[in-house]
């Protein structure tokens, strides 16, 4: 068993924003081709703790590549009132020969950056054409530091964001991270470049109406919001998913990464479909998209919102480079001992 911390997953993650995106993209060509088992996550949550879950999400990724494994992710809100991060996962990796486990790898930086990487394919794919300059954050934690970095690593042109979190105080403190006037960034395990142009937005509105690329990335159960103040044609990278009212998602082109995952656990999408008793304002998939199956032809002045579930399988791939590489570079540390004697039958032979 190869087990891998964080520290060496950081290390083996830095500076590949744009091979990361390569990867993400890989996969969800490899899944819209039928070539993946993808059983529906398992969410765990706790009567007397509504807010806190732990989800499972199994996976196998076939092709040139294949990888098995289970990502088990906890999301606890409330950590973040006490100074720590709001999840924490763990990657399991299974041997496609015998089952047994093969790698146990500390999955919050793999987590944020497959989702980072999965927003700015999206942002890629739903701008077309156009070239952002400038992106609105609303929610200012983790994953939307992380899709900040991502899409300036896709488009070097976007230089200029404005952010929006119901704390203000959080905003303010995003925002002079974003300005390089943090002292305690620059212990931060992934930084973003610096930005000159920075805007804290006075409310939800004026940050959805503040550029034509938006990233929702809240802790949001229900839905709270819509994009009445949009540019015409914006792209919302909806990756809190949870965000969006029905009217909203009603009026909007759809794109997800796969429509029987989305349309659960009462996401946006999902109360959509419960309401009308139909899915047929999904436009596409990305996966559909990426492999030309499938095209998009927006109707002028209509947003475009990409609401991407989470596939496990994004998941297994980083999780795989990762163990790849720390195998190669003997990184990481090897317990012998972890399996029984009898899952080695040459040591049993000795």
């Amino acid at each position: 068993m190869l087990i891998i911390g964080h520290e060496t997953v950081r290390g083996l993650l830095a500076g590949r924003e744009r091979e990361l995106i390569g990867l993400v993209a890989d996969a969800y060509r490899r899944h819209d081709e039928g070539l993946s088992a993808l059983p529906h996550s398992v969410f765990l949550r706790f009567p007397d703790q509504p807010r806190n879950r732990i989800i499972g999400l199994p996976g196998f990724l076939g092709g040139a590549d294949p990888v098995a494994g289970l990502k088990w992710i906890a999301s606890y809100p409330g950590n973040i009132d006490s100074g720590r991060e709001r999840a924490s996962a763990s990657i399991i990796l299974n041997s496609l020969e015998t089952g047994y486990p093969q790698a146990f790898i500390e999955g919050s930086l793999i987590s944020a950056q497959r989702t980072a990487a999965s927003a700015a394919l999206g942002a890629r794919l739903l701008s077309g054409d156009r070239t952002p300059t400038g992106v609105a954050l609303i929610g200012c934690g983790v994953i939307n530091r992380e899709i900040l970095r991502f899409l300036m690593a896709d488009n070097p042109k976007l230089t200029a964001v404005t952010v929006y979190d119901s704390d203000p105080a959080r905003a303010e403190a995003f925002a002079a991270i974003l300005q390089g006037r943090a002292p305690s960034y620059a212990k931060s395990d992934n930084k973003v470049p610096f930005l000159a142009d920075v805007a804290v937005a006075g409310g939800v509105g004026e940050a959805v109406g503040a550029h034509e690329l938006v990233s929702i990335a809240t802790t949001a159960a229900a839905p709270h919001m819509d994009l009445a103040a949009s540019r015409p044609g914006a792209v919302v990278l909806h990756v809190s998913l949870r965000d969006l009212t029905t009217a909203t998602i009603l009026a909007s082109h759809n794109v997800v990464d796969d429509p029987d995952h989305v349309l659960r656990e009462r996401t946006s999408p999902h109360l959509a479909q419960e309401e009308t008793g139909r899915r047929d304002f999904i436009d596409a998939s990305i996966g559909a998209l990426l492999r030309g199956t499938a095209t998009l032809r927006p109707e002028p002045g209509r947003p475009l919102v990409y609401s991407p579930f989470g596939l496990g399988v994004l998941d297994l791939a980083l999780a795989r480079y990762v163990h790849d590489e720390a195998a190669r570079r003997g990184l990481g540390t090897t317990v012998d001992d972890f399996l029984p004697p009898s899952a080695n039958p040459v040591e049993e032979s000795r």
